[in-house]
């Protein structure tokens, strides 16, 4: 079985050869950046976070420990969808994009670490 390639970075990044297909999973378009200077190859907007638990998240590092439970069971029920992200990691790897400003605390991680645990 081929080793699946997936990872997260900020949209704010310079894209970069090694980034494969690269995926927003923002619901939102991220502020600042310009669509055509974005280089994505998709805008995934079934994988992100519910509008309600995303303000309910707000980004305050002391509710992350439950937004990334009630994160999951949301991605629970988006098995198919995350079944594709992982089969075009296998062809070309993945790279999620997110715009939040902490690398550490935002929903790609709970994102990527699901995706990793998918069989």
């Amino acid at each position: 079985m081929s080793k699946t390639l997936i990872n997260i970075k900020r949209i704010y990044e310079k894209p970069s050869g090694e980034d494969g297909y690269r995926m927003l999973v923002d619901k939102l378009w991220p502020r600042g950046v310009k669509k055509e200077e974005a280089h994505i190859d998709e805008w995934n907007k079934e994988v992100p976070p519910s509008t309600d638990l995303r303000k309910w998240f707000d980004h305050k590092p002391e509710n992350f420990e439950k937004f990334c439970k009630l994160y999951e069971k949301e991605l629970a029920l988006k098995k198919d969808e995350l079944k594709r992200i992982k089969s075009i990691a296998r062809k070309s790897g993945v790279t999620l994009l997110y715009g939040a400003k902490d690398p550490h605390i935002n929903h790609a991680v709970v994102l990527l670490k699901v995706l990793q645990h998918l069989k």
